[in-house]
Order: C-alpha cells, then sequence, then structure tokens
C-alpha cells in the first residue's frame, strides 16, 4: 500500500525494502571510509617502512588514489545516471576492496602506487550511484535525513580504518591490516547485487523533472547557474579539505608529537570516530527532521555554524603541548567532520533534476577529494618537509603546517551560509514547492 503521492506507508513492503537498501548502500559508504582511515593511521609505519619523505607518503597513499578516482569519477556517474546504479556500486565495491588488499601485498612503492590507483578507480563507482538509489527512494522531505543515515557509514567506516586498523597493525604489521580490511568488500559487493533492488528514476520528483535527461555539459551549465548548488558544493569541499585533510595527518602528529604508537594514536581516535562521529550523525539526522528540512534554510544556517564553532579547537589541537588539551579538543572537532556530509548531500539531491544526482554528487567528491586527497595530503606533507630543517625536527614542521589548515574551517562556513540565500527558491524550482505550514 501507498499513499495518494507514491510513497510508501510505514510497515509496507516498499518501506522496509527502501530501509534495506539504504542499510546495505551505509555499509557500503562505510568500507570506503574505512579504506581511507586505513591509510592514514597506517601513514608513519608506511612511511618509515619504505624509507619515504612527509611528501614522497602523501603521494603514494592519498594523490596516487585521487588521481584514478577524481578522473574517473565523473564518466561513471554519468553512466550511473543512464544505467543501473545498483551494479555498477556492486562491481565498483568487490574492485577496490580487492585492490585494497593487495596494497598489503605490495613489495615496492611502484607496486603500491598501482594498487592505490586500482583503488581509486573502484572508488569513483560507490557514493554518486549510492546517493542516487537512495534519492529515488525517498521523497524530497526525507532525503536530508535518509542521506544522514547513509552517512552513519563514515563513522563507522572510520572506526574501522582508524583502531582497527590500528590495532591489527600492532599485532601483525600493516600490511596484514590491508588484507583484513580489503578482502571483505567483495562478499559486501555479492551481497549488493543480489539483494538491492534498482528503483525507478525520478519518482518522487516535480512533473517533468524527471523524465529530462540533461546532456553532460548542459548539466554543467545548470549546476553553474544554481548559485545554492556552487555553495553547497563549495561548503562540502572546503568541509573536507578542513576537517579530513587534518585528520589525514593526525596519526602521524600524535606519533611524532606525542610519542605515542600507532596502536596508542589509534585507540585515542577509533572511539572518537565511532561515538562521538556516530553521536554527531544521529544528532543532525534528528535536526533535520522533515519539518525541519522544510526549509532548507535551517539546514545551512546550522552547517555554517557547527563549522565556524568547530574550527577554534581545530587549531587549539596543533597549537598546544598539552596531550589532554589535544584530545580533548579532537572530542570536538571529530564529531563536527561527520555533522555536514549528509545534510549536504541530502541538499544536493533536492536543488538538480533526477537525471543528474549521481553527476553532481560526482562534481561534489571530485572537488571534495581533490581537496582532502591532494590538496591537503600533498600540501601539508610539503610544506612539512620545507619547515624540518627550519624548525629542526619533522614533529614541529608537521605540527606547524596542520596549524596553518586548521582556519579554512571559516571558509567552509561561509559557503553554507552563503547558499541560505537561494537554496529555498532552488529546490522548489525541482523538488516542488515548500510546504507553507513548514516554513
Amino acid at each position: 500500500m501507498t499513499t495518494t503521492d507514491g510513497i510508501p506507508r510505514p510497515g509496507d513492503a516498499g518501506t522496509m525494502e527502501r530501509w534495506y537498501s539504504l542499510a546495505v548502500l551505509t555499509l557500503v559508504y562505510a568500507m570506503n571510509i574505512a579504506d581511507r582511515f586505513s591509510v592514514s593511521t597506517l601513514l608513519e609505519p608506511i612511511r618509515l617502512e619504505l624509507h619515504l619523505s612527509d611528501s614522497s607518503v602523501a603521494w603514494i597513499t592519498g594523490t596516487a588514489l585521487a588521481l584514478f578516482y577524481v578522473t574517473v569519477g565523473i564518466p561513471v556517474a554519468i553512466l550511473a545516471d543512464r544505467s543501473n546504479r545498483r551494479n555498477i556500486v556492486a562491481v565498483s565495491l568487490a574492485l577496490w576492496s580487492a585492490m585494497t588488499a593487495l596494497c598489503g601485498l605490495a613489495q615496492s612503492v611502484t607496486q603500491f602506487v598501482l594498487a592505490r590507483f586500482g583503488v581509486g578507480i573502484g572508488e569513483a563507482g560507490g557514493t554518486p550511484p549510492s546517493t542516487s538509489i537512495i534519492a529515488d527512494k525517498f521523497a524530497a522531505r526525507d532525503r536530508p535525513m535518509a542521506m544522514t543515515v547513509f552517512a552513519l557509514g563514515a563513522p563507522i567506516g572510520a572506526w574501522l580504518g582508524s583502531e582497527l586498523a590500528g590495532a591489527i597493525a600492532d599485532h601483525y604489521g600493516w600490511r596484514t591490516a590491508f588484507l583484513a580490511l580489503g578482502m571483505p568488500g567483495i562478499v559486501i559487493g555479492l551481497l549488493v547485487y543480489l539483494s538491492v533492488r534498482e528503483p525507478k528514476r525520478g519518482r518522487f520528483d516535480a512533473a517533468g523533472a524527471a523524465a529530462e535527461r540533461l546532456p553532460a555539459l548542459a548539466a554543467v551549465r545548470f549546476m553553474a547557474g544554481q548559485r545554492s548548488v556552487l555553495h553547497l558544493i563549495g561548503g562540502g569541499a572546503i568541509g573536507t579539505l578542513w576537517g579530513w585533510g587534518l585528520l589525514w595527518w593526525t596519526p602521524a602528529f600524535l606519533m611524532r608529537t606525542h610519542h605515542l604508537s600507532i596502536g596508542e594514536a589509534s585507540a585515542v581516535l577509533g572511539p572518537m570516530h565511532l561515538i562521538a562521529g556516530t553521536l554527531a550523525t544521529i544528532a543532525t539526522g534528528l535536526l533535520v527532521s522533515p519539518r525541519i528540512a522544510a526549509d532548507p534554510r535551517r539546514v545551512v544556517w546550522l552547517l555554517g555554524g557547527v563549522l565556524a564553532a568547530a574550527t577554534i579547537p581545530s587549531i587549539l589541537i596543533y597549537w598546544t603541548d598539552s596531550r589532554s588539551l589535544v584530545v580533548a579538543m579532537l572530542w570536538i572537532v571529530v564529531p563536527a567532520i561527520y555533522f555536514f556530509i549528509g545534510p549536504t548531500l541530502g541538499l544536493l539531491a533536492n536543488v538538480v533534476p533526477a537525471t543528474m544526482r549521481a553527476q553532481t554528487v560526482a562534481v561534489l567528491l571530485f572537488t571534495a577529494n581533490v581537496a582532502n586527497l591532494i590538496i591537503a595530503p600533498q600540501g601539508i606533507g610539503m610544506l612539512s618537509d620545507y619547515l624540518a630543517p627550519l624548525l629542526g625536527s619533522n614533529a614541529e614542521s608537521l605540527r606547524w603546517a596542520l596549524v596553518a589548515l586548521a582556519p579554512t574551517g571559516f571558509w567552509a562556513a561561509y559557503h553554507f551560509l552563503t547558499s541560505a540565500r537561494t537554496i529555498r527558491a532552488d529546490q522548489a524550482a525541482v523538488s516542488g514547492p515548500v510546504t507553507s505550514g513548514h516554513a
């Protein structure tokens, strides 16, 4: 049974199916994030064993993946807006999981880089088609909340890639950690293929929006003409540069500056990802309930305010010599990096037509991953290498490179707050008018 607008009633088969699909796709996202955090967790032992500088280890762990991720991401997203998205997700997950396992078998820098290339190709087909599927299983008023549930994959994956990978590396070495995180993804890829149903594209959108198929260049022009789209992408990308860029180097920072082992550093960060990150994501889901999300300005005001407030403790983390203050501030900053993921994805789904959602998410991921996997790791690594002879140690050089990155959180907040000027009108044009009773 469904309502007259085609939305499944609570308790019917359609409701069960869409929530099951959301749960499985959330697990896929968790595997994606687990790979990212396993690499940053294992950064220091990889650097030491392979005799690399900070900029070199950033290249083989982050930039090598990003080169293929951002190159392949847009074509795969265009394909996802035209073909079976479920199949793309299943194949992509199996591919990047197999390549993650191969990272653990690499015996040289060249082999490791080639495996990271493969991970990047696979991961390009994960999030854009997943979010497009979710957008066609949930109505516009429910998408911010559904995408926030999807975003739970981020703290779960970060915990797997941080605490679990660190514990395995402490006992069995960093290579075994890659094998342990890679192999299960192949099985989950099969689960996606066998159990997730491909939904009808644009089923909940305004009349005509689902049927209109825009060429790739026309889709880019549409995005460029939507100020809210540009600011949401800007906020998401710069927010990723800030939070995820800082956390990429934080395990190495804790090991060098506060003399922790890889297991000790991951034991500090792991619970923050799992507990604080999960609670922050759930809190976001409650705060962007359908009633609140009916006026999207409220959502972006909230996102901008949280990011601006969390930027101050992010500066203190790398400024202070107090380990207790570092840990206390991390408990504030870590949940903040999860706060904006789900709502940003949900809001983007509401301000573009159904036939270009995967492409829009791919553009967001393109910019975010250039920021997160190239600019932040490579920039911090290069700055650290430059400062090391001037400051006398690579511990101090890494500290001040991170201090330089931390204020970018204010920049991300600006984009979210500015998007409030046009987002209400942009959403009404694509997903239908906002009900006045919820304004």
